[in-house]
């Protein structure tokens, strides 16, 4: 039986609960606001109100017109009151990059799942793409699920890897020519997979088994890269360094 009074009145408990709860965050922040000089009351607005993609020192000084030793004393100031942070920007490390300290930072910022502290986390990303080899290997044909599956039942990792981490990987193997992406035909090896359903199996030695390679613009890595949206000429990520890239133009 549906009771829509309890219903009522769990929404409306929920409601209050949150209504005092943002009460209270309002209210201890004009506690520490009553106690913040200007400087810091107009550095504190202009950074609360980047959220979670913060924002460089640079471009505070610019926005606000403060002089620099006001600056730089009203962001020790906030930092000691722990209403902002310092967080590492992975398009600019050089840069002293601020945040308020109720958001975290958002995937622009700090590079995604495969990075700690601003920088890449190449021995993780390594373990990741051993382990779904292995599993491709040992199974013959595999899908994205199964190895996700896999993967996560290996006992291997210290932290639950994600599908969207794996799909990174097995493209990225696919590039790397270690691992070919197919698709199900439901005989020999592929009998446990659906026909039609994408699955990946180790690249034979020998090639495609005959077939002929598909044409350069086929393959080129950009429009299946994970990191495209952080690629930029002169940043951390770039064509000049981006290894896939430079295999595509030696094709």
């Amino acid at each position: 039986m549906n009771y829509p009074h309890l219903t009522a009145l769990g929404l409306g408990m929920s409601q209050l609960q949150e209504s005092s709860s943002l009460k209270r965050k309002r209210q201890d922040l004009a506690l520490v606001s009553g106690s913040m000089t200007d400087g810091e009351r107009v550095l504190y607005n202009l950074i609360h109100s980047k959220k979670d993609m913060g924002i460089w020192t640079g471009d505070m000084k610019r926005q606000t017109n403060l002089p620099d030793s006001i600056v730089k004393k009203s962001l020790k100031l906030l930092q000691s009151k722990n209403l902002i942070k310092e967080v590492v920007n992975i398009q600019n490390k050089g840069r002293k990059h601020y945040m308020a300290a109720e958001f975290e930072p958002s995937k622009e910022i700090t590079g995604g799942d495969w990075y700690t502290q601003g920088s890449l986390d190449t021995d993780f990303i390594n373990l990741v793409k051993d382990v779904c080899l292995k599993c491709i290997f040992r199974q013959k044909v595999a899908t994205h699920d199964g190895v996700l599956e896999w993967s996560r039942k290996s006992g291997v990792f210290t932290v639950e890897v994600t599908a969207q981490q794996i799909d990174e990987i097995l493209r990225a193997l696919v590039l790397d020519d270690e691992i070919e992406e197919v698709k199900s035909t439901g005989l020999g090896d592929f009998s446990s997979v659906p026909v039609g359903r994408i699955c990946y199996r180790c690249k034979s030695k020998g090639g495609n088994r005959g077939e002929q390679k598909p044409g350069a613009m086929a393959s080129i890595p950009c429009g299946v890269c994970p990191r495209i949206n952080f690629c930029t000429p002169d940043g951390i990520i770039s064509p000049r360094t981006c290894v896939y890239y430079q295999k595509w133009l030696d094709f």
